[in-house]
Formats: C-alpha cells, structure tokens, sequence
C-alpha cells in the first residue's frame, strides 16, 4: 500500500523507540550536576580520559516484557548492544558486566546462556556482575567496558559533512516488534571483523562522528546525533540499504543488530563505503548534515520535515 511522505514519517514518529529518549529529558536534568564537563553527554557512551586515550563506559537494561518473554534472546541483545555503542565511539570492547533478577532460575539460565553465546561469538569476557534469583520477575542490566585510541562523537559533527548509513542487510526479524537479527546466525568471525571497522575508522581519521541505530530508528537515532551537534540534515530516503521485501515503515522502525549512521568529510566517503562492504555490511551515502536543525527527508521530487529540534527537542542533550 502506497502511503504519502508526510504519512509515513507520521507513523514512524509515532514508534514507540522515539518515544522512549524523551524520558532522558527528565534524567539529564536531575543529574546535571553530578556529571563531569570533560565530554559532553549525550554519545553512545560515558568517556573518561586514560592516559592510552579514553575510557568509555556503557550500559542497557531491557523491558521487563522483552526479558520474559525472549530471555535467550535478552541476554544476546544485552551483550550485543553494548558492544554496539562502544564501537559506535571508535572504542573496542574489554570486558562486560550485568545485573540479573529473576523468579524463574530456568529463565536466568537462558539468560545466561544467551549471553555466554554472544560473549564468545565477540570474544568480550563476563568478568562479574550481581544476581538475584528471588525476584518477582525477570530483569535484566548489562554494561561494558571499552578502550579507544580516538573517539567517534556525534558532538563533533559539522555542517557540509557527508551521511553514511551502514547496515548488515544478511538477516531476519525476530518478532515481536521490529528486531532485525543479522547476528544470532552469523559466522562470529564475520561479526568481530565487521564491529572492528568502526575504531580503525577513527584511528585513521575517516569518520569523525558515529551513532549506533537503536531501538529509536535510523531516524530518530539520527535526530539524536543532530542535537548533540546542533545540526540538521537532508536525507534521501531511497539512498538507506534497506532488505528485499521489507517495507518503509517497518525498516525506518528497526533495530538492525549491526547499523551505524556517521558523518564524514565528503573527500573520505567512498572510502569508508568500501570499508564497510568489504566485510559484507552495506553502505551508502543518504544525505549530509547542515545548519538548519531540521531532519527533511526526501523521496523522489518529494520533501518532507521529520523533525525540528528548534522547536521540539527529543532527549535534550545538546551542546
């Protein structure tokens, strides 16, 4: 069914991931005053300065819901994720840690055992935790550790650079919701060599900013580079790799296990596309970034605004 640009961006406005990063609003100011000022927050991860380069710290806990009802699965994702975010920085992983809470000591085991899975699939140790298998239901909270030689910010950003989308198109979704697993399945070695792009992107200055698509959308993943940069961005939408037989709405929605949006100076953008295909992730240049601090999207001779942030911020993190 064939439905207009400004409808679609409408419905995936509407998608619930978007939704969720509002609630940082609230977060950001209540612990303003606790945070450090060496790096603005706002990025995939916590950086602290090391004398090798930076430390980055993150961090995910799951709904309830999606721990229950898929516990293998949460404890993948929980690995997964994080993993994500690091690299999404220009980091590489060290260890990881998690917080788990169950009634069911069955379900904790699938937990367990699928993060024991993605901990091997990514050679990224569990090195300690907290437990609690007297709880009322199932809960989970995982965090990692990692090392970066030069960081991928989205603070640093800046007009007139190139917009890169790099996604693993070589999965399935994984109901319920709009989970695209191109990683329970994949060869580990391709996994590894595909998350490694990302710090050796940094490292040889061919990225200067990165995101990981989360469960806001390529999108609103985007909206959230933009505020930390305080730019804006055109974006053309037949430009995004995007699977066969996978509709609009539903990929604009998705969770790609193995998606990054970055900002590259124009002259480096074939470049980094190659990398990215080299290890079998697709890549394409959808846009570039501006001052306007609105996302318009294109498609065809259509345009269409899919977000203001003069007007209406979305998690309030911003320079």
């Amino acid at each position: 069914m064939n439905i207009s640009l400004e409808d679609l961006l409408a419905q995936v406005r509407s998608h619930a991931g978007i939704e969720h990063k509002r609630d940082i609003q609230r977060v950001a100011g209540a612990l303003r005053e606790a945070w450090p000022t060496e790096h603005a927050n706002g990025d995939d991860c916590a950086v602290l300065d090391d004398e090798q380069g930076y430390s980055l710290l993150a961090m995910e806990g799951f709904i309830n819901a999606f721990v229950e009802a898929d516990p293998w699965f949460a404890g993948w994702c929980g690995v997964m994720v994080n993993l994500s975010d690091i690299a999404a920085m220009g980091g590489r992983p060290v260890a990881i840690v998690n917080a788990l809470w169950s009634a069911d000591e069955a379900k904790a085991a699938q937990i367990l055992a699928g993060m024991s899975a993605a901990s091997r699939a990514w050679r990224v140790p569990v090195v300690g935790g907290h437990t609690n298998l007297r709880s009322n239901q199932s809960q989970l909270a995982v965090a990692v550790l990692g090392k970066a030689r030069c960081l991928l910010s989205s603070f640093a950003a800046r007009d007139g650079m190139q917009l890169i989308a790099a996604i693993n198109l070589a999965g399935r979704w994984h109901p319920p919701g709009y989970n695209w697993d191109a990683a329970t399945s994949a060869d580990p070695v391709a996994l590894r060599r595909a998350l490694a792009v990302l710090p050796a992107l940094a490292e040889e200055k061919l990225a200067i900013a990165a995101k990981d698509i989360s469960q806001a959308g390529l999108l609103g993943t985007l909206v959230m580079l933009l505020e930390s940069a305080q730019l804006g961005a055109t974006v053309e939408l037949n430009a995004i790799p995007r699977p066969e037989d996978c509709d609009w709405p539903s990929w604009l929605c998705a969770f790609p296990s193995f998606g990054y949006l970055l900002a590259v100076e124009p002259p480096h953008a074939a470049t980094v596309i190659a990398r990215f295909n080299a290890v079998g992730v697709s890549a394409a240049a959808i846009g570039a970034l501006n001052d306007s601090q609105r996302l318009i999207v294109t498609q065809d001779q259509r345009r269409a605004c899919f977000w203001d942030l003069a007007t209406t911020p979305l998690t309030g993190m911003g320079h």
